[in-house]
């Protein structure tokens, strides 16, 4: 398989973008009074999670790669809705969670961000298998950022 540089340095550029948006919110109040009051006792250790987020973006990027590489012209502006939601999504929880400092509408919000991961599975799945399994991590790690979420809104 021949790789096309232009679609997945484009593809790189526009997932840590996403990334980069979200820890401009993200990074600066991890370790505030406010968080570390708040966080439930199976929170792993700050300097985790970025490490999982950039291997999560990283697999999103390849994702994304493979399934525009593999689409259809006709299947291209399904893919473009379905990745950019995320994106939005993924970025609103962080602007939520931690600009605003509501872990209530977060959970509120996460339930749809989680949502959209399933649909980018079951969407990528029609056009590369592949694809679609390298967002299971995500969805696994966003499912547990949504138990500690509930935890911090309910418990």
């Amino acid at each position: 398989m021949k790789i096309n540089w232009k679609v997945l340095i484009l593809s790189l550029i526009i997932v840590f973008a996403v990334a980069l948006l979200g820890s401009l919110f993200t990074s600066p109040n991890t370790n505030t009074e406010w968080y570390q009051q708040i966080k439930p006792l199976i929170t792993p250790p700050s300097y985790i999670f970025p490490i999982v987020w950039n291997i999560l973006f990283f697999l999103i990027t390849i994702s994304l790669y493979l399934s525009w590489t593999s689409s259809s012209k006709k299947q291209k502006p399904k893919l473009v809705v379905v990745f950019a939601i995320n994106f939005v999504l993924n970025i609103l929880w962080s602007i939520i969670f931690f600009g605003m400092k509501n872990p209530t509408l977060a959970f509120a919000e996460l339930i749809i961000f989680w949502l959209s991961i399933i649909f980018m599975i079951t969407t990528t799945y029609k056009i590369n298998k592949t694809s679609s399994y390298l967002l299971i991590p995500y969805l696994l790690w966003v499912t547990f950022a949504g138990v500690l979420n509930y935890l911090i809104a309910f418990g």
